[in-house]
């Protein structure tokens, strides 16, 4: 049998050299000329799909197609209350917030989230509702169409 001095000394020199080959290789990796590219080219890429991720979270429908109004609205009204009962509530506040801009009679839809909602979630969701009507609105007059489509 080995002494304890001996599996000591056997654990601190396996530790040095694996700490050895740790620094061997990340020095070899940052002398790299590509590394600093690669580098580069990775964080742009991540810093894309994060705007990409952001754009199309808040990509509207074409407002001239009531069957894309009407897909969009019932989307963001199930992605809200999925997203509701995970606890997720600033999401779930942000599509229920979508889903009520496209709708055609917003005060019915008010009426009805206010009576199932906790007030506190329903308090989030009017702090966000002028900001995204005004954007769909925005997005709507930039298409031309007109806003007033009857979603039931």
């Amino acid at each position: 049998m080995m002494s304890r001095a001996a599996v000591g000394i056997a654990a601190g020199v396996c530790g040095t050299l694996f700490l050895g080959y740790c620094i061997y290789f990340d020095r070899k990796r940052r002398n790299d000329p590509l590394f600093r590219q690669k580098l580069k080219e990775k964080r742009q890429k991540m810093k894309k799909d994060k705007q990409d991720n952001n754009s199309s979270k808040h990509k509207l429908p074409d407002f001239r197609d009531t069957e894309a109004v009407q897909k969009f609205f019932l989307e963001q009204v199930q992605l809200g209350e999925e997203l509701l009962a995970e606890g997720d509530f600033e999401n779930g506040v942000e599509h229920l917030t979508n889903a009520v801009a496209v709708c055609g009679q917003p005060q019915q839809l008010l009426q009805v989230l206010q009576q199932t909602l906790p007030a506190q979630v329903f308090q989030m969701l009017l702090q966000r509702y002028p900001i995204v009507s005004r954007r769909v609105a925005a997005q709507a007059a930039g298409s031309g169409a007109i806003i007033e489509e009857e979603l039931e």
